[in-house]
């Protein structure tokens, strides 16, 4: 599944369900690729009159091995309709999965997280205690994690059970915050195809 999430700018996906929808900052498109899919992300050519700046980050959720055939499907969800709270500082839209007490409306495959967590010179966030596999990508300032800083640009991957925060370091900080349970099994990737073995990515290439 792709998870394309902005922070300024607009998008347009198109796929071959038929989809038409563009994505503007704080919106989730989530669309499943399952079987097959093919879909683009441009600007509309209504906007292209004028220069405009776009930024925003696209991630990859790997299916099940079970799902790895499902039908392909797409979903936009609204962002009036993603879990936020502001608190101490922190302000977090819960963009799919479940943590910190919070559910978005997305349909997932598997147990997971992803919030998008904006911080104030001090702030902290703790990770959730209740998934196997948590990280953090932090896209703009710096944080402090047991005395060590991490700029911008820097994915952290915790161990499993540790109870540990991000403090947001003098300029504050935005991350995305991302985990769940652990894969049932590597993933081999070829172009935009992904595969829990190399036989299905042979196939697919050849499907294509």
């Amino acid at each position: 599944s792709t998870v394309t999430y902005l922070f300024e700018g607009e998008i347009l996906h198109r796929d071959s369900l038929g989809s038409a929808q563009p994505i503007r900052p704080g919106e989730l498109n989530w669309m499943t690729a399952g079987r097959g899919i093919v879909h683009s992300e441009r600007t509309d050519p209504e906007k292209r009159d004028h220069a405009q700046r776009m930024y925003g980050i696209q991630s990859w959720v790997a299916l099940p091995k079970s799902a790895e055939d499902t039908a392909p499907a797409f979903a936009h969800h609204d962002a009036a309709t993603l879990p936020f709270i502001e608190d101490g500082g922190l302000s977090m839209r819960l963009i799919a999965g479940e943590g910190w007490g919070l559910k978005a409306p997305a349909a997932v495959s598997s147990p997971l997280f992803y919030a998008d967590a904006v911080l104030l010179p001090g702030a902290r966030l703790p990770l959730p205690a209740e998934h196997e596999e948590r990280g953090a990508y932090v896209v703009e300032g710096s944080v402090e994690v047991a005395g060590t800083v991490f700029d911008a640009g820097r994915m952290l991957v915790f161990r499993a059970g540790d109870a540990l925060a991000l403090t947001a370091g003098p300029r504050g900080a935005r991350l995305l915050m991302l985990g769940g349970a652990t894969m049932d099994g590597p993933r081999y990737l070829f172009w935009n195809f992904v595969a829990s073995s190399r036989e299905r990515l042979e196939q697919a290439k050849a499907d294509w």
